[in-house]
Parts: structure tokens; sequence; C-alpha cells
């Protein structure tokens, strides 16, 4: 039992040292990557109790790799020139539009600036539209999963977004004078059977985020991947981007699911953001009626250096 037990522990493993994603149920395990210690500390248990000595040698070397992988790595030093504008985010995917109401009073307590809404279907459009202030705003209208909205403090110019499954709108925004790319993330997950879609999918991301690496750029969502996932590695690495939370020192704080968030679960909803960003703060908003925790997090934007 052991053996088969840190076998299979040990493909998921590799496939995170080798920086694939692999084919099912490798994407979905990498999601849960720390949990993986679990596992394998049964496995060492185990082996030890049956007095497999190879065994034990071999799950010590699995443990000290899922180990060094659930340690947050990389990341340099915060931006160096003068702050030029506060901002305050928040991404939430609403399920379905069912969590709109419950984001309402969130949105009125926090005064996010920008505001990222995955799963916003009409009703939720309209619930947003009348119980919030924001001036500008650009959507993707349609139903279910489809719809995505993106709230605005600051005045908006709509691009043509990502194209995907579901609706991923996208707009440059005027942040004093300054302009910032906008970029709502929100793929198809990692489904047995759909895994190349959802491959695919965060692809679309990475040439956004690789499109332009001159401008300050925000991308937020639901990206149905985590830090451990090498197509999630792929869109930061293109565009040289950081993820907020991590910056926040909340790397591995769950935001799905929900219900069991604050002691099971996964990172899957990020705020990243270019390196004219300093970040602080970052909140996990429980909601009713959703299966995600909301991400409010304050992010700083510097004077790019010459």
């Amino acid at each position: 039992m052991a053996a088969l037990l840190l076998l299979g522990i040990t493909g998921v493993a590799a496939c995170r040292v080798a920086g694939t994603d692999g084919v099912t149920p490798v994407p979905q395990l990498l999601a849960f990557l720390p949990w993986l210690l679990v596992p394998t500390s049964l496995g060492l248990l185990l082996t030890l109790l049956s007095r497999w000595w190879p065994g034990l040698f071999w799950g010590t070397a699995v443990l000290a790799v899922l180990g060094w992988f659930t340690v947050p790595h990389g990341y340099g030093g915060a931006p160096t020139g003068a702050p030029l504008a506060e901002l305050r985010v928040l991404t939430s995917n609403v399920e379905f539009g069912g969590g709109a109401p419950s984001l309402v009073p969130q949105i009125r307590h926090w005064k996010p600036d920008l505001v990222f809404v995955e799963e916003c279907e009409y009703t939720c459009q309209a619930t947003l539209k009348k119980e919030t202030d924001y001036p500008y705003r650009t959507a993707v209208v349609a139903g279910g999963s489809t719809g995505s909205l993106l709230l605005s403090r600051f005045p908006l110019r709509a691009t043509d977004g990502v194209p995907g499954t579901m609706g991923m709108p996208g707009a440059v925004a005027d942040v004093d004078g300054h302009p910032v790319r906008l970029q709502l993330a929100h793929p198809m997950p990692p489904l047995p059977g759909q895994v190349a879609l959802w491959r695919r999918e965060l692809g679309r991301l990475r040439d956004f985020a690789a499109a332009d690496t001159r401008t300050p750029t925000v991308l937020a969502g639901d990206f149905n991947a985590s830090q451990d996932h090498a197509a999630f590695r792929r869109i930061l690495a293109a565009g040289d981007l950081r993820d907020s939370a991590r910056l926040s020192g909340a790397a591995r704080t769950a935001s799905w699911p929900a219900p069991t968030a604050a002691v099971f679960g996964t990172q899957i909803d990020h705020v990243l953001v270019s390196p004219d960003f300093s970040a602080s703060g970052a909140r996990f908003l429980r909601l009713s009626h959703t299966d995600h925790r909301a991400l409010l997090v304050d992010i700083t934007l510097h004077q790019q250096r010459p």
C-alpha cells in the first residue's frame, strides 16, 4: 500500500519539478499540492512500521520536494519609483450570479476602485448597476457562467478582451493620467476531458500578458489554476507579473472551495500585477451563495524607472 501511495504522489511531484501539468488526474491534484504532504507522511509512516527502508528514503525525498514547492520562492524587491496612485482591487466569482447580493455590502464597505466579477449573469449585472455607484464599466453580457463584469472608478476604454468559453472583458483605465491595462480572467476549469481547453485558454491569457510588458497591468479573476500549475506560471513569466496575494504574504490562503477554505482548499482566484505595482493587505472575503471567496487587495502604482 505504501508503494502505491508513494508512486502516485511521486508522479504528481515529478510533473511539478518538470514544469508540466501532465494529464488527468495530475492537473487536478496539482491544485492541492501542499495537501499531498498528508498522504506522503502517511506513506512514510507505513514504510517505517513495515521497516521498508528503501521506501523510507523514497518517501523522505518526495516529502522534501513537496515541502520545497509549498514554500513560496522568488519575486525580488518592491518597486523603487515614487508612488503615483493607490488602488483597491476586488475580484469575485459569484457562481452564476448567486453571490451578487452578498457582494454588494462588501463593495460598499471596502470601496474598491476596481471590481472584477466572474459568472455575473444578467441579474447580477443589473443588481450591481442598481446597488453600486461605479461610473465606468465594461462587460460580457450573457447568462450563466459566461457573463462577466468589470467596474471602475477610473475612466475606461474597452478593449477586445480575451476570447474564451466564458466572458473575459478587458479595458485600459486612466488612473490619474496613467494608462493601466485591465483584464478579467476566467478560463475553463481543468475538468477531465477538458484539460486541453483549460490549457489553451490559459495560453490566451499568457498571450495577453506578453503583448505589452511596458504598460502597467492588472490581470485579475478566477484563473481555475494555482501557482503549482505550469500553465499559470507561464502567464507570470510571459508578462513579468506578480501575484498580489503572494506579495502580501498570503500565497497559500485558499479561495476555493469557500465552504472549506478555512481548513482545506486552494488559491485559484488571483490579482496579478506588473512590476510597477506594490501590494499589501490581501483579504479573502466570505460571501454567501458562491463557492469562491472574494479577494481584496491594495496595490500602489509606482513611477517606472527609465
